[in-house]
């Protein structure tokens, strides 16, 4: 007798889980970067019409591809088209190699969280390029600290859908939005804050051209974690009676207000403290560790802010070795706890040449690149791209508008005018803007 598959215990937990998904390093670390480098305000704009309108949209593209194959990415696009099955395959894959040097860099918030315990982050007689460096060049220290954030993305996924992924993404969510507010409300508080928030929030338009334009397209389908079957395995263990549209806007929603509550909690701060806004991908390991050594109580914040960024990059890592753990376990019948252990091996046996591009491996170049820049380079400017191309394509081009029709309204209940908007979007828009921010990031 076929084993019943798992489904999320509500609709509450599924929007949770999957905005768990897509809320990560990308919030907290990506967004206020290129903010910084983009402009500030214009760049926020811009970011929001895209998330609400283009991201919403091949996010949905997702959910449904998933609410109609109930089941693996590889199996899912077959049932849909047998012609697309191997992008299932290029997911699978790619969500492989993202995870190995994601986890990198989510040790990197471990290492930065234990050392806010200790008191280390908040110490006045630091150099903090000086500490950064010495950990990420230290290989043994980058590599334990790696293991540690594979050991508890494993933890979690070991215990399935609902005992594993939704009881700990919603005790995870739970706490980060705690803790999101209190660093915003003291961030707000400090001497100087206003000057921040108008660079934040106020559209600088002379600032708007194609770079910015692609860096906050190219931001959305970041941190959406589209093109990579997040989403669509996700969405494949919801029940079928929920609504998918409303499912997509509030997903986008708690992403878009991460980020933007990440900026108040960044940028006021940095303007208090006089720091560069436009510091780039330093901004949260070397400049933030700045603001809270001049902070008052800066080593509570520290560690709020540390800890915020773990759960969120954690969240994150588990929703990427699920479309994994998801395929092998339907397509082979392997016992899920077996599995989990053999992939988490195998991924962080693939994250040590990752780690180590920072330090003993620094000179070993392919194309011109580390491995770690390399495994990078592959998954954000050509397969995540390649992913989210082909979902729009197939579901806009390549399937049955009735059927859509069905999946999109949870069988017929749906308002005509927003699912011809949506249709059309998907059908005739985003594919170009995705070839335009493909050939933005490989050749120019």
């Amino acid at each position: 007798m076929k084993k019943k598959r798992a489904e999320f215990s509500n609709f509450f937990g599924f929007v949770l889980v999957s905005a768990g998904s897509s809320i990560g390093l990308g919030n907290i670390w990506r967004f206020p970067y290129l903010t910084g480098v983009s402009g500030g305000g214009i760049f926020v704009l811009i970011y929001a019409i895209t998330m609400f309108t283009i991201g919403v949209s091949i996010l949905l593209v997702e959910f449904i591809i998933g609410r109609h194959g109930r089941a693996n990415a590889v199996k899912s696009y077959e049932k849909f088209n047998s012609k697309f099955k191997y992008l299932g395959y290029l997911n699978v894959f790619t969500s492989f190699i993202i995870l190995s040097f994601y986890s990198v860099v989510g040790g990197f918030t471990i290492y930065y969280f234990i050392n806010s315990l200790t008191g280390n982050i908040v110490n006045t007689d630091i150099n903090y390029s000086e500490f950064f460096n010495n950990f990420v060049t230290d290989p043994y220290s980058i590599i334990f600290c790696t293991f540690l954030f594979l050991f508890f993305t494993i933890f979690i996924v070991i215990q399935g859908i609902n005992k594993g992924i939704e009881r700990y993404s919603r005790i995870m969510m739970s706490i980060m939005f705690i803790l999101i507010i209190i660093l915003m409300f003291r961030s707000l508080t400090l001497e100087n804050a206003i000057e921040g928030i108008k660079w934040y929030l106020k559209p600088n338009f002379s600032m708007i051209n194609k770079t910015t334009i692609l860096a906050a397209l190219g931001q959305v389908f970041f941190t959406l974690s589209v093109g990579l079957s997040t989403m669509l395995t996700y969405s494949s263990y919801l029940s079928k009676k929920e609504y998918l549209p409303k499912a997509a806007a509030m997903v986008a929603f708690l992403d878009f207000f991460i980020s933007i509550i990440s900026g108040f909690i960044i940028f006021p701060a940095v303007f208090s403290f006089g720091l560069n806004p436009a510091s780039g991908v330093n901004l949260v390991f070397i400049t933030l560790p700045e603001v809270f050594s001049a902070m008052p109580v800066g080593i509570i914040f520290s560690i709020l802010f540390f800890l915020f960024l773990t759960f969120a990059s954690i969240t994150s890592s588990i929703s990427m070795m699920e479309v994994a753990i998801t395929y092998f376990t339907e397509t082979f019948n392997i016992n899920r706890r077996r599995i989990s252990l053999f992939y988490g091996l195998a991924v962080f046996l693939l994250s040590i040449p990752a780690a180590l591009s920072f330090n003993v491996l620094g000179e070993l170049k392919v194309l011109g690149l580390n491995i770690f820049d390399l495994f990078e380079y592959f998954c954000a400017n050509i397969s995540l791209p390649l992913g989210g191309l082909m979902c729009a394509i197939l579901v806009g081009w390549f399937s049955n508008k009735k059927q859509i029709y069905n999946l999109y309204s949870n069988e017929g209940v749906y308002k005509a005018d927003l699912f011809i908007f949506w249709y059309n979007l998907v059908k005739y828009v985003v594919p170009p803007i995705i070839i335009l921010i493909w050939i933005n990031s490989i050749f120019i």
